[in-house]
């Protein structure tokens, strides 16, 4: 008779390892995000390395995000505590799959942005990508307000995520955190 196969008690070591490699870079691009929109650097040539580096960094996270998502279809996360109320969990899932969809869209639109002031990237000055959007200030005023929302929204997002964490560490004491350390 076959082996019969539970649910994982916690995440993968690769699942955890992408969370936490996510969360690195993400922090790295929103220092370097506020560091560019509220400091505001005066030399024009180390303020276009701040922003090559920010949006290098951000089609990184798209990258991983895809491959986060790849691997997430062979790898269940471990399931949410039975006893959990069904609110929560639906809220649970929803900042999830939030999370996802900003991961994937907000380097979209950020890339976007920065061909519509007319600005092409190279990832990390190593590999050009194309400039699908040619210069368009309009557009690019519009796509950057955008990206500054959603980055904000992000941050909202985070500190949701964050709190339920906490929440189930030191409330709730049902181990969910441990899934992800």
């Amino acid at each position: 008779m076959p082996a019969q196969r539970h649910a994982p008690t916690r995440y993968d070591a690769t699942s955890r390892l992408l969370h936490w490699v996510t969360v690195a870079l993400i922090l790295a691009a929103a220092g370097l995000g506020l560091w560019i929109a509220y400091g505001r650097p005066e030399e024009e040539a180390f303020k276009l390395r701040l922003y090559t580096l920010h949006e290098s960094i951000g089609v990184t996270i798209w990258l991983v995000t895809l491959v986060r998502l790849a691997w997430r279809l062979g790898h269940p996360p471990p399931p949410l505590p039975a006893d959990m109320p069904n609110l929560l969990k639906a809220v649970a899932r929803f900042n999830h799959a939030a999370f996802y969809l900003w991961l994937l869209t907000m380097p979209v639109v950020g890339f976007l942005a920065t061909n519509a002031w007319g600005f092409p990237l190279t990832w990390f000055w190593l590999v050009p990508l194309p400039d699908p959007v040619g210069k368009d200030v309009p557009l690019a005023e519009t796509l950057t307000l955008i990206h500054r929302i959603m980055a904000w929204s992000l941050v909202a997002m985070i500190v949701l995520h964050v709190s339920g964490a906490l929440w189930h560490h030191f409330v709730r004491r049902d181990g969910t955190l441990r899934k992800m350390l």
